[in-house]
């Protein structure tokens, strides 16, 4: 694995001595830390593409860990998120669960706890952003159908019978036939049931659509 490709866990801890010593917990630990003293720096060096995490102080001078994990949801980011905190309360650990965190840890914080905190949101990101790979590549295939055949293909995942597409859409069914042969080879779908999830995975159909 290439330095490229291993996590990265980000710390942003505006305490020398902190920062310090998670960093060193965390790279005994065998990762690659990036450690900053502000989310300002943090925000200058950090690179969407890089897998990994972050472990974030909630109360920090300028932009506070609040308002950096709102401004990275705001930009589409999914980094997971987890926050220690010398001052935690109960309705600010609740907020920031809320609104996505991983782990919500107090200071001082416990070595076990987070490096348990950091696998799992490693985990976390590397499903999802498989996840994000995994539907950008049926969006590709999709953008192969015809119009035509996006329209036969919403029919389809809403269980109609080929006669029935043909009626709504004024043609014959052994060109719906045609069309769905075609879908099938477009979506590399093996089945129609298997055509019917990856049309899902794109938001097309209902929950409770039945194929036929």
């Amino acid at each position: 694995m290439t330095l490229m490709e291993q996590p990265t866990v980000y710390l942003v801890d505006d305490e020398p001595a902190i920062r310090k010593a998670l960093a060193r917990l965390l790279r005994v630990a065998g990762f690659h830390v990036d450690a900053h003293a502000s989310c300002e720096e943090f925000l200058h060096e950090y690179d969407p593409q890089t897998p990994g995490c972050l472990i974030l102080d909630m109360m920090l001078p300028g932009l506070n860990g609040d308002e950096l994990q709102k401004y990275l949801a705001d930009n589409g980011s999914s980094l997971p998120i987890i926050f220690v905190t010398g001052h935690g309360d109960i309705p600010m650990c609740a907020r920031a669960i809320k609104s996505g965190a991983v782990e919500f840890l107090t200071k001082p914080v416990d070595a076990d706890a987070l490096l348990r905190a950091v696998d799992e949101a490693i985990k976390y990101d590397s499903e999802n952003r498989r996840s994000l790979v995994d539907v950008s590549a049926i969006k590709r295939r999709h953008s192969l159908l015809t119009p035509r055949e996006q329209e036969v293909l919403i029919h389809v995942v809403d269980g109609k019978t080929n006669k029935k597409i043909a009626a709504e859409l004024g043609t014959v069914e052994k060109t719906i036939k045609v069309h769905r042969a075609r879908i099938m080879e477009k979506m590399e779908a093996g089945s129609l049931a298997e055509l019917v999830r990856l049309a899902m995975q794109l938001g097309i159909g209902r929950p409770d659509s039945r194929c036929c």
